[in-house]
Formats: C-alpha cells, sequence, structure tokens
C-alpha cells in the first residue's frame, strides 16, 4: 500500500466522520434545545440535584460563554456549563448539564478511567503542542524525524482518546440514571436527552478513530 492509498483509506474517511459527527451534534443539540421539561428545572439545577443526591457538596457549578463549551474541571472542582444550558430548562441542556455532573460524581468516587486519563493529560498536552511541527515536518515534507516524532504522538493521543471513551460514555449512562431516579424527568422525556447524549458520544468515537487512523497512516509511511 502507497502514501497516497494509505491517505485515502485511513485518512479521508475519518475526516468525513468527523465533519458528520460534528454536524450530528450540532443538528441534535439544536433540535432538543427547543423542547423544555415539564419540570421547567434549568440546567444548572439539575446538576446542583445529581450533585446533591451524590452527596458532593464542595463542586461550585459557573457558567461560561460559548456554545457547548460545558466541561468539568477536576483540578479546581468546577462544573462549568455554557450560559445557555445554565440557564436553559430544555431537555438538551439538563442532558449536557447531568452528564457533566456525572463527571464531577466520577471524581468523587474514585472512576478508574478518569482518574487514568487525568494522569495522562500532561503528556497529552505536550503531545498536542508537537503537532504543528508534526503535520508541517512529516506529513507534508516528509522529514523522517518527525514522522517518527509523529507515531508518539498520535499514539499518546489515541490512547488519550480511547481512555476518554469509557469516561464519556459512564458519565452519560450515570446521567440518564439520575434524571430519571431524581424526578427532573419523565421517562418519555428522555429520547431528547438520549439522542443529544447519544450524538456527542459520536464525535468522541469519532475523535479515537482520527487518532489512531493518524497513527496507523504514519507508520505505513515509515514502511515505504
Amino acid at each position: 500500500m502507497n502514501t497516497m492509498q494509505a491517505f485515502l483509506i485511513l485518512i479521508v474517511p475519518t475526516i468525513i466522520l468527523g465533519i458528520y459527527a460534528q454536524f450530528k451534534v450540532q443538528n441534535t443539540y439544536r433540535k432538543w434545545s427547543q423542547v423544555g421539561s415539564r419540570s421547567g428545572i434549568t440546567g444548572r439545577e439539575a446538576a446542583a440535584y445529581v450533585l446533591r443526591k451524590a452527596g458532593i457538596s464542595d463542586v461550585d457549578i459557573t457558567s461560561t460563554q460559548g456554545h457547548l463549551t460545558d466541561h468539568y474541571d477536576p483540578t479546581h472542582k468546577r462544573l462549568v456549563l455554557s450560559e445557555e444550558n445554565y440557564h436553559g430548562n430544555s431537555l438538551a441542556a439538563l442532558g449536557v448539564a447531568a452528564h457533566e455532573a456525572g463527571h464531577a460524581v466520577q471524581h468523587a468516587t474514585g472512576y478508574s478511567m478518569l482518574k487514568l486519563r487525568m494522569s495522562l493529560v500532561p503528556v497529552t498536552m505536550f503531545a498536542s503542542k508537537m503537532l504543528p511541527f508534526v503535520i508541517i515536518g512529516g506529513f507534508f515534507f516528509g522529514m523522517l524525524g518527525l514522522i517518527k516524532l509523529g507515531v508518539l504522538v498520535y499514539l499518546v493521543l489515541t490512547v488519550f482518546q480511547l481512555v476518554t471513551l469509557p469516561v464519556e460514555f459512564d458519565a452519560s449512562k450515570r446521567a440518564k440514571a439520575e434524571l430519571v431516579s431524581t424526578g427532573i424527568l419523565q421517562q418519555d422525556e428522555m429520547v431528547g436527552v438520549n439522542k443529544t447524549l447519544d450524538a456527542a458520544a459520536l464525535t468522541y468515537v469519532a475523535a479515537f478513530i482520527s487518532s489512531l487512523a493518524n497513527l496507523l497512516y504514519l507508520l505505513a509511511i515509515l514502511r515505504r
């Protein structure tokens, strides 16, 4: 398999998958962000309910600007929701908020895969900083040293993305269970939450496949 064949087989499909995943999550979120919950509870209140039920009282819930900028910061024990989800009471907002609260519960309970992902963050951040050199020197100019560096970079990124998958899946599983068990949502309202979180999960799957494909592509170049 020559370099062009490897590119067409490994890279092009992952680019298409990544574009589709982003389109899917944006489209799904847009649809269910227009459907309000019967309870009228906001994303912030939903996250607070989930944390309170888990006995967590040391996590701050704050808002931030931007679209789908929601995340949990384990270093500062801060659950950050985009303003639309912090103040919103849609099925999409509640699903995203409960998902991030799920990460806080993982942190509080010592969920092993989250601990592993946290331990990988420093080396992953360093590897990410090397990407521009790898892409320019390795992909475009075929510099052998940077191709070898690229293999190491994408190996780190692939492992990180692989570990991320169970962390994200578990957070969504916790979110779905808690939204119903706490009475925040009724079972028939969960369709919006399920579709929103499942679409978001596809982006993580696409990120893993993309990293793996780039790793295999660089290995194919080295074997020429």
